[in-house]
């Protein structure tokens, strides 16, 4: 192991923060209830779409006295306000707390549904998103000497830069794949062999077909973890099987959001994801009411960030649906546990015949029936009296092509009988459907827009 800033007893430890990551639940409260209020006096005194927004809604810092408080008077914000904001005065506009003399990175969102929005990160921003990374590296045991490969383009994306904090944070060694095709990636894995191996769940899968194409064995490269972000994936079961069955490593996940922050670690016994609480807080609500749900139901999460103080986000609608648990955890952390990571998004729901339909509940199905693959796609469109879903699958590598119309109507029935809802399958080759490096887009609507 490399000459090492840790002491003797900080690397025996399974937690990266000891005192944070098993701090009872009371003494967690009342924390966020202290950042909390610091930080609205903070953001309604320098920024601009905050005092406004609370100043439309009667509302001052000092009337926060209890979580609460919070919970029930303080409005929240969209990205579309975050856009609108920055709008007003290009990069930040009235988004921003910080001036230009702060700034260390500049980052944006893809733009995939409209206009990017810009994500400014000061140095203290990027040390608190690395600490979050942090926390899920540190649990599953990776320590200073242990190896990194990021397959990944390093661009305008924030998510795995992120990730590169968090390595420099512990001790990491960082190994880079920027600028490299998928090939060129795969001969460097066989010559670095790394200890981790950080990518999307999808380009991890697309990285599988690639391999055998080159007669690459991946299990021979050694990779202990397959620590992947930037979409659900490896919290469905058949997802998570056939990432580890083909790279002989246990996945892990990180859930963030660009502009919030690398939120919730991994949980060691893959039961989820962990919300880092000395750094965020997050009440899980129904997404159609605003009123929070009780422990285990699923709701959405909004979420306030203690890490992002450039342009801070408070109250923030996620449209993620989590399901979450605050009890103590099998891995001892007290921190709230999203049970099984990111279930879905409000805004990908579609609503068929009175059922509602989510796109990770599609894949998790569909990874149950032996001969398909996990690439797939959802096509919702407006039928003559209600919308409409279709499915694209590739079959498996192995699946003869004499076989696909038997496996189209086991993946409509085993839906149907899930579901209850005729969803038509159309079963394609390998290869067929579009690959990614990043996200992954997998739900398409093709329905007028009102």
């Amino acid at each position: 192991m490399k000459q090492s800033i840790f002491s003797e007893v900080s690397l025996q430890s399974k937690y990266w923060n000891p005192y944070t990551e098993t701090m009872p639940r009371e003494e967690i409260n009342a924390l966020h209830l202290k950042r909390i209020q610091k930080l609205l006096r903070y953001a309604y005194d320098r920024v601009p779409l905050y005092r406004k927004l609370y100043d439309r809604a009667g509302l001052k810092p000092e009337d926060i006295c209890t979580l609460e408080d919070f919970d029930r008077l303080v409005p929240s914000i969209d990205k579309k306000d975050l856009l609108e904001a920055q709008a007003k005065r290009p990069p930040w506009g009235e988004a921003a707390a910080l001036g230009e003399e702060t700034l260390l990175y500049r980052y944006q969102t893809s733009g995939s549904t409209g206009v990017p929005l810009g994500i400014p990160v000061s140095y203290y921003d990027s040390i608190r998103y690395g600490d979050q990374w942090a926390y899920g590296f540190w649990g599953l045991g990776l320590r200073p000497g242990h190896t990194f490969y990021f397959a990944f383009g390093w661009g305008a994306f924030i998510g795995f830069w992120s990730a590169y904090w968090g390595v420099r944070r512990i001790g990491g060694t960082v190994f880079s794949g920027g600028g490299l095709s998928t090939e060129m990636r795969l001969k460097q894995l066989l010559e670095y062999k790394p200890t981790v191996f950080l990518s999307t769940p999808t380009y991890a899968l697309y990285m599988v077909e690639k391999a055998r194409e080159m007669g690459i064995h991946l299990r021979d490269i050694g990779i202990k973890v397959m620590y992947l972000s930037g979409e659900p994936g490896v919290s469905i079961p058949s997802t998570r099987k056939a990432i580890e069955d083909a790279w002989g490593a246990k996945a892990y996940e990180q859930y963030g959001i660009g502009e919030v922050g690398a939120i919730c670690p991994t949980c060691p016994h893959q039961l989820g994801v962990h919300l880092a609480e000395d750094f965020a807080y997050s009440t899980v609500v129904n997404p159609e009411t605003g009123q929070a749900v009780s422990e285990g139901e699923a709701g959405e999460n909004l979420v306030t960030s203690y890490a992002q103080l450039y342009q801070p986000v408070i109250k923030y609608r996620t449209h993620d649906l989590v399901r979450p648990s605050y009890s103590v955890c099998e891995c001892g952390r007290t921190w709230t546990l999203f049970r099984d990571g990111v279930r879905g998004r409000t805004d990908h729901m579609v609503i068929i015949k009175g059922s509602n339909l989510y796109p990770t509940a599609v894949e998790a199905l569909l990874g149950t029936i032996a001969g398909l693959s996990p690439h797939y796609e959802i096509h919702i469109s407006r039928g003559p009296l209600n919308d409409e879903v279709s499915v694209k699958v590739e079959a498996a590598q192995d699946a003869p092509a004499s076989g696909y119309l038997e496996l189209q109507k086991k993946a409509e029935e085993t839906l149907y009988s899930r579901i209850l809802v005729k969803i038509g399958v159309e079963i394609c080759a390998p290869g067929a459907l579009p690959r990614y490096e990043l996200k992954a887009k997998r739900f398409f609507d093709h329905r007028p827009k009102s």
